[in-house]
């Protein structure tokens, strides 16, 4: 429970509703590919890195609030943030 008396489930939903994602990818030394998700509300982004690597099967770090996914995953990455509860307008692929 936090203050007020709202329990934390609460306080996860309304963080999912008003957070926004834009996912790129980028390409780095040797010619790798890395996926980067920004995330406005840097809340929870350990816990979302370790679902997103478990789920994607890749690994990845967390740097400056944003998550960097080892690979292209940016045909697949819209259908699992869908899958741990975003809306998909909240999700902008570029």
């Amino acid at each position: 429970m936090r203050l007020g008396g709202i329990p934390e489930e609460i306080y996860e939903e309304l963080d999912k509703s008003t957070t926004r994602i834009k996912v790129r990818t980028e390409r780095r030394k040797f010619g790798k590919i890395v996926t980067i998700v920004e995330i406005d509300n840097p809340s929870g982004v350990e816990t979302m890195a370790k679902e997103l690597k478990r789920k994607l099967a890749c690994g990845g770090a967390v740097k400056d609030n944003k998550i960097e996914l080892q690979g292209n995953h940016k045909d697949r990455i819209k259908k699992v943030l869908i899958s741990m509860g975003y809306e998909e307008d909240q999700i902008e692929l570029s």
